[in-house]
């Protein structure tokens, strides 16, 4: 429909005849027209360069001439593009009216033209002045009359105001038969009627109105409420008439498309409201429908009753230059746009009246809890006035109706901020304490969780030591079966191999015993030389035996400090960060006790090489020895026993210093057991744990240095008894060589 109207510009006319008589060019604007609203080329020329008229029961065709047909275009134009509008802003209502059918409410905007005044004034200005005419009085009304209405009802001392009232120039435009609107539509329906005579009917009938003065020619003055305009009636009934003939409406209502039908058919609703007049004599009355200016004012009506059944609110925009430019500010201007508005009568009045205003109840509801005592009489107009007295509030400054209270400019901002400000010391007071209650419950709360997870934790790590220690002693015991087991059979295995090496030692002694029998002489001396063979061999499995039970005391011994070690180990592992310090000295001090331990089992093991070669050369000797000490005579018998003592003496500085390293490392290893209990918490003593462990390293070190000096010393002596044995052995070796050379020969 827009391209239609946009080509229907466009279409041109040529003259068929010499009395300018024309018909539309068939081109491409005609022929995109009647595509866009589907009719046929030939019927839309017609319909844009005749005219057919009925005079009695005849139908005539009439030939327009050029303005005739340039007015028919402009016309078809014009009514398809407001048919459009209108048909747009129902379907727009339809669809907002689906909410508004739930609710019964709406929010409506109305978009208003100020008073517009430019060089020249046409028929459109002349309409828009007078709707804001009529939007001015609804404000005013709104504004000032009914303000000071409410005054005069609710009984206040009130000066009345007086205010500018448009009435007047309303009157001029709408007042029947001699208002500007009754007189426009009426030279309008003269066929003869031009701009000239309508100016000149306005000057003859209105030029009394104190709000109309005639101008020079075409034109007059209507003194508005935002001041006085000067109208040009060039165009003014023309524009008013607006006419489109039957010929376009029947055109558009056999139209192909929907829209065109739609528009058709609203336009012959229209055209049934007649107006009566002199063109209705003249049969034309058929082509009629209700003038612009009629269509304006009805409309206008409607739109007035509709604000009236609302609660208005209005928002004056102010336009601060006519340049349209940033940061600049003309105060004639502005100041005129005010006046205009009415924006300075209700800056006078608000000042001079109250515009803050509240009922009785609603005030003494909202601002009672102010009151520093209790009022005896608790209606809700005695408190009001309570509470003005209260914020001494002066007399001049307020006025006590029969329902409301009527404040001036400033006065319910002082209450206001009082009751803010002792609602928020309220609100205050209402947190601090509802803060209180909550940290109280949360710490309730936070107390209940630990003693439970406590219980829990506590519960759950008794379960889990319980678990441990079944598993520590279960531990124990395998190890304890599996090492008793293992040592018995190691025992088995030395046992049985001593055995096997003592019976076939005892077997050759015996067979070279016997057969050295028959060599000795008999006599006492031989009852002497087996007497001196078994003290010999007691003697010997004495010291074995003797060297076999320390070796496996001292065994046990290391196995115990290796599991004294172990408990340690975890202890310190367990109290890592508290024991980093304890745990070097504990390292250092097992060092020490490593090294004094194989010092030990060196000089053990040196004395049981020693002992055992010496003891097998005696066992295999002893008979060359007996022959020895028959030859040699009683020389060799002193030494021999007297060396028996030294032996006997070693093997006892052997046994104390090895009981004495056993009694030192238990006494040791306890002290550094109880100072490691005491220092993870386990244990209960009223010492210091470092200052102990301090004192204990330096015992241990004295100790140490004593115990060192004592083995060295008893290593000296047995290098001494080795060094004698060596010279025995020589003794020996030179008389083996002695006697074999004796064999010998």
């Amino acid at each position: 429909m827009l391209a239609a109207v946009l080509w229907l510009g466009n279409i041109s006319f040529n003259m068929i005849d010499n009395e300018n008589h024309v018909e539309a060019v068939a081109d491409e604007s005609l022929i995109n027209v009647a595509q866009l609203i589907g009719c046929e080329t030939v019927d839309l020329n017609l319909a844009l360069s005749t005219r057919k008229m009925r005079v009695g029961h005849d139908n005539i065709i009439q030939k327009l001439t050029l303005s005739q047909a340039i007015d028919t275009r402009d016309a078809l134009a014009k009514s398809i593009y407001a048919c459009l509008f209108e048909w747009l802003v129902e379907q727009i209502n339809k669809s907002l009216a689906v909410g508004k059918r739930r609710t019964g409410r709406s929010i409506s905007i109305l978009d208003i033209y100020g008073f517009e005044s430019f060089g020249r004034n046409s028929f459109e200005q002349f309409c828009i002045n007078y709707a804001n005419e009529r939007l001015q009085q609804h404000f005013n009304r709104h504004l000032f009359k009914l303000e000071q209405e409410e005054y005069i009802q609710d009984g206040i001392d009130w000066a009345k105001v007086d205010f500018d009232d448009n009435q007047d120039c309303l009157n001029l435009f709408e007042k029947k038969p001699l208002g500007l609107l009754s007189l426009l539509d009426e030279e309008s329906t003269f066929p003869n009627g031009t701009d000239i005579t309508f100016a000149n009917k306005l000057k003859q009938h209105l030029n009394s109105n104190p709000c109309f003065r005639g101008e020079r020619e075409k034109a007059f003055t209507v003194s508005h409420f935002a001041g006085e305009v000067t109208y040009d009636t060039t165009g003014f009934l023309e524009k008013n008439r607006d006419l489109l003939h039957l010929d376009s409406i029947q055109l558009l209502s056999l139209c192909l498309c929907h829209l065109p039908q739609i528009f058709a058919s609203n336009m012959l609703n229209q055209s049934e409201k007649t107006v009566v007049g002199p063109l209705h004599k003249a049969g034309g009355a058929d082509s009629q429908k209700l003038s612009v200016a009629t269509n304006f004012k009805s409309q206008l009506f409607q739109l007035m009753q509709r604000l009236e059944s609302t609660t208005p609110h209005f928002i004056r925009c102010i336009k601060p230059n006519n340049l349209q430019s940033p940061g600049s500010y003309e105060q004639g201007l502005v100041l005129q746009q005010l006046r205009c508005c009415g924006v300075l009568e209700v800056v006078r009045i608000s000042r001079s009246g109250f515009p803050s205003r509240m009922s009785h109840q609603k005030f003494a509801r909202r601002y009672g809890f102010l009151l520093l005592e209790n009022v005896a009489s608790q209606d809700p107009l005695s408190v009001s006035v309570a509470i003005l007295h209260q914020f001494n509030i002066l007399p001049e400054m307020y006025q006590v109706g029969y329902t409301k209270l009527f404040f001036r400019t400033g006065q319910i901002g002082i209450l206001e901020d009082t009751r803010n400000h002792t609602l928020h010391g309220i609100l205050r007071v209402q947190s601090c304490f509802r803060g209180h209650q909550a940290q109280r419950h949360f710490k309730e709360l936070q107390r209940g969780i630990a003693t439970l997870q406590s219980f829990v934790r506590g519960e759950k790590a008794r379960q889990e030591f319980a678990v441990l220690l079944q598993r520590h002693r279960a531990a124990v015991v395998i190890q304890k079966w599996i090492k008793g087991r293992n040592v018995k059979k190691t025992f088995k295995k030395i046992n049985d191999a001593s055995i096997v090496i003592q019976s076939v030692i005892r077997g050759w002694l015996v067979r070279r015993c016997s057969q050295d029998i028959g060599l000795v002489k008999p006599g006492g001396s031989k009852e002497n030389e087996s007497d001196e063979v078994l003290v010999k061999s007691s003697f010997l499995s004495e010291v074995q035996r003797r060297v076999l039970k320390a070796e496996a005391a001292l065994r046990e011994k290391e196995e115990e400090n290796d599991i004294l070690h172990q408990q340690l180990q975890q202890y310190e592992s367990r109290w890592s960060e508290c024991e980093v310090k304890m745990k070097s000295m504990e390292e250092v001090w097992q060092k020490q006790m490593r090294s004094l331990q194989s010092s030990l089992s060196i000089a053990k093991k040196s004395l049981a090489v020693d002992e055992s070669e010496r003891n097998s050369d005696a066992s295999v000797n002893t008979s060359d020895e007996r022959e020895y000490c028959w030859d040699t005579g009683s020389n060799h018998k002193g030494p021999e026993s007297n060396g028996l003592r030294p032996m006997s003496a070693g093997l006892s500085v052997i046994s104390r210093l090895a009981e004495e390293f056993e009694q030192r490392s238990q006494v040791f290893g306890d002290d550094a057991k109880f100072l490691v209990e005491v220092k993870s918490g386990q244990g209960e003593a009223s010492l210091n744990p470092d200052r102990e462990l301090r004192r204990l390293k330096q015992m241990f070190e004295t100790w140490k240095k004593d115990y060192a000096v004592r083995l060295r010393e008893t290593k000296v002596v047995l290098n001494k008894l080795g060094n004698e044995e060596g010279a025995l052995d020589r003794v020996k070796k030179k008389w083996w060589g002695r006697r074999n050379s004796t064999r010998d020969t």
